[in-house]
């Protein structure tokens, strides 16, 4: 049998492929005019957006993705509540930030104010469960007036669906809020639950009742703005980690944001190319004085650490006395935290405490490396403070440190005293490398508050209280506070020159990269919430 294939035919033997039936034509227009409609919305509402200040939520997606890489899920969706209009408030899908993939939505408040139905939930669920299994960060673009009501208790079904996921992926991708308009009741919990959450003057309102019901209920007259604006929640309540004028250079932030993240909790975070000149910073030494009681802004320490001088500070407007930022240090993101003399000296209080341990904790997550930067002379005292749990705040600090798995390097820059040296990464909870400027002192307390109390009689029967309370705060000061009592006892790996710092964290973290713990067998701890 002849198994020789036949002969192919000659080219012009190939008959053309036939011109599409008419009917799909048809319907390839249809569907063009049908996705034009959709993308473009209604030419009224959207420019009731921007007389309001506002960008669509397609704008919104244009300006935090790369371009062309938008891909988008469920257009044709439609809601029972919303005028069965496609998209049902919501746009939702896929795209790039700087090549890496990340999953989106962003709410339409064009289309019924953006309120959250079943469909819209619907669309959000998937939109999470997507990044969660593909393992990639998810943005939310909040611009809702909460709650369909005409949809009942299906609404509030759908936030808690979107609660629940939130938590699901907590610690295991990155979740990032953006408010750009009204998110009031159930919906403020949402930014509440994600990793980060920025806001826009003017525009951002987030509160869990509003006005009208604050007064209903305690006659309380108060703004939106004053209620629930960006600068409330950036600067007293703490829910918002960062506040920006525009949505140009909010969304442009949360790209930057972006590039110092890992995709989830198995991925290191994404390395730079990072070409190193002289590590040695001269001016480190000017920055900080010498005396203890001088203040300094910490920022320009940080800015002498990490690479070109830059860093992302989180909630900058609150809780200043402690200084959180992610940055680079040859390449590498790591989180800083440091006190900050310029407000309060320093000190921890409450909300401190409350700050950096949220942010330990991320960093710990993410595997995220921290340098922890150390000049605190303790806690705030007060009857306000301690009745506002001080000891359960500081404790979340300490526990946030103790837990985590991350490399630590610690370095004191001049005073570390009492409880807030231990809560501050000490080697004791578990700080991987301890550095020490010469300018140090670590003890229980001052000098001059060590020698009142423990001299106390002495003085009180002293002819020169004063002579004597010199003296004695010099042997002190000579005996347990100089440079290097700590390293001596083996507290501190090295007393270093601070213009050498950068270049000795950057040796530690070479040292830690490694670095592997496991965490013991348990269910979960019980964070002192």
């Amino acid at each position: 049998m002849d198994r020789r294939p036949a002969a192919r035919p000659a080219p012009e033997q190939v008959a053309p492929l036939p011109s599409p039936p008419r009917t799909m034509r048809a319907l390839r227009a249809r569907r063009d005019e049908l996705r034009s409609r959709i993308t473009e919305g209604s030419r009224e509402a959207t420019q009731r957006q921007h007389r309001l200040g506002k960008r669509t939520a397609r704008e919104r997606l244009a300006l935090l993705l790369d371009e062309g890489s938008f891909v988008e899920l469920d257009m044709y969706r439609r809601g029972a509540g919303g005028g069965g209009v496609h998209t049902d408030g919501v746009v939702a899908g896929s795209g790039t930030v700087d090549g890496r993939r990340v999953f989106v939505y962003a709410q339409d408040f064009t289309i019924s104010g953006g309120s959250l139905g079943a469909a819209h939930a619907a669309k959000i669920h998937k939109v999470m469960d997507l990044a969660l299994a593909n393992g990639a960060p998810v943005v939310a673009l909040n611009d809702s007036g909460g709650a369909r009501i005409q949809e009942g208790v299906m609404a509030l079904d759908g936030y808690g669906g979107i609660f629940s996921r939130q938590v699901a992926a907590s610690g295991v991708i990155p979740q990032i809020s953006v408010v750009l308009g009204p998110c009031a009741g159930g919906a403020a919990y949402s930014p509440a639950l994600a990793d980060f959450t920025f806001m826009v003057r003017e525009t951002a309102q987030m509160y869990l009742t509003g006005p009208d019901v604050v007064a209903a209920v305690s006659g309380e007259r108060v703004t939106h703005a004053e209620l629930g604006g960006a600068d409330v929640h950036g600067t007293r309540s703490g829910v918002a980690s960062f506040v920006h004028d525009d949505e140009e250079s909010c969304l442009a932030d949360v790209r930057y944001l972006l590039s110092l993240l890992p995709a989830n909790n198995l991925e290191p975070p994404p390395p730079v190319e990072f070409a190193e000149d002289d590590p040695a910073r001269p001016r480190l030494p000017d920055i900080v004085p010498v005396e203890p009681n001088q203040p300094y802004d910490m920022r320009a320490v940080l800015a002498e650490v990490v690479d070109d001088g830059e860093f992302l500070e989180v909630h900058e407007g609150w809780a200043g006395n402690v200084l959180c930022a992610l940055g680079r240090v040859g390449g590498e993101v790591v989180g800083v935290v440091g006190n900050q003399p310029l407000v309060l000296a320093g000190v921890l209080d409450t909300a401190a405490s409350q700050k950096a341990a949220r942010f330990v904790r991320f960093c710990d997550a993410f595997n995220i490396p921290l340098v922890t930067l150390v000049d605190v002379p303790g806690f705030l005292p007060g009857t306000e403070q301690e009745y506002g749990g001080a000891i359960r705040h500081g404790a979340k600090l300490l526990y946030a440190y103790c837990e985590a798995s991350v490399p630590r390097v610690q370095v004191i820059l001049r005073k570390a005293y009492g409880g807030a040296y231990i809560v501050m990464d000490s080697r004791s909870i578990g700080c991987d490398v301890s550095l020490a400027w010469p300018t140090n002192e670590i003890a229980v307390m001052g000098a001059e508050a060590a020698v009142n109390v423990v001299h106390r009689k002495e003085l009180a029967a002293a002819a020169d209280p004063a002579e004597l309370r010199a003296a004695l705060i010099s042997r002190y000061t000579a005996e347990l506070m100089h440079p290097y009592y700590a390293a001596e006892r083996g507290l501190v790996d090295d007393v270093i020159d601070p213009a050498e710092t950068r270049a000795a964290i950057m040796r530690a973290l070479a040292m830690l990269r490694d670095k592997r713990k496991r965490p013991p067998a348990r269910k979960h701890g019980n964070v002192p919430l």
